[in-house]
């Protein structure tokens, strides 16, 4: 009798381990519309600017020589996103106008050593419409929020595919409720898919300070409210690579930096 009662005790007790094992991993999914949430870095001493003596690092980003040609986008296997659309649409993979090159990620890459800076309270925005992606590349802090919408009267979903953060994967239908999402570590041009129109991409960079920026349309680019001091700035292209430069500016300075790329 006493084996028996044991034997059924350690019955009872092996279910209820493997019963906690599956719930522990995460049977039943999320909801659409949310991300798996990490837990976010313990509070540190946040190192505030003296706006008195902050400086500003801005300048432009060109391109030499002749621009790659880009094929347009195929669109004709979803032809609800080509409707959305008058003319063909081209990539913004190499963005040029009057050899000037947009959409390259400018940041401070070092000189901010030992300083923790706090994430900004401001959301960024990342829009899915006209099966596009919108911006292409964009910049966020780490554990600042970023909101993910969608625009497009049908399905979209959210993939992004980080090495350093952890990936994951959403459905968004039209009219859904934004998808927020906060990385909490530093990593650079996460790229950013919609499984259902592969031609869909976009990149996101986390960076643990807010000094960075995407140049424009016009390749200009601004890093503001800077302490002073020396800087390795680096710009950062999907397909053309990277360049750096070092600057430094004294209390309440501007400095100028460029970047060339070729292809």
């Amino acid at each position: 009798m006493l084996e028996k009662t044991t034997y059924r005790k350690l019955s009872f007790l092996a279910m209820t381990a493997l019963l906690a094992v599956a719930f522990g991993c995460g049977g039943g999914g999320e909801e659409a519309g949310t991300a798996p949430e990490e837990t976010p870095a313990a509070t540190a001493d946040y190192f505030k600017v003296d706006p008195a003596t902050a400086a500003t690092v801005m300048g432009s980003v060109s391109f030499a020589g002749d621009p790659p040609k880009m094929p347009p986008l195929n669109m004709s296997a979803e032809p609800d996103c080509a409707k959305l659309h008058g003319s063909p649409v081209f990539p913004d993979v190499v963005a040029i106008s009057d050899g000037k090159l947009a959409n390259v990620f400018v940041w401070v890459k070092s000189g901010l050593e030992g300083k923790t800076f706090e994430p900004s309270s401001q959301s960024v925005a990342l829009d899915q419409k006209g099966c596009l992606y919108t911006p292409h590349v964009l910049g966020v802090q780490a554990n600042q929020q970023l909101v993910i919408s969608n625009s497009d009267p049908f399905t979209h979903n959210v993939h992004p595919l980080p090495q350093a953060n952890r990936e994951w994967n959403r459905s968004q239908s039209a009219g859904a409720s934004a998808v927020d999402y906060k990385f909490p570590r530093q990593e650079l041009m996460i790229p950013v898919k919609c499984n259902i129109h592969p031609w869909m991409r976009s990149y996101i960079s986390v960076v643990d300070h807010p000094f960075f920026a995407v140049s424009g349309a016009d390749g200009s680019f601004t890093i503001k409210s800077l302490p002073p001091g020396t800087y390795a700035i680096e710009a950062i292209h999907e397909s053309l690579g990277t360049k750096e430069a070092s600057v430094t500016v004294g209390n309440s300075e501007s400095a100028e930096v460029s970047f060339d790329f070729t292809s």
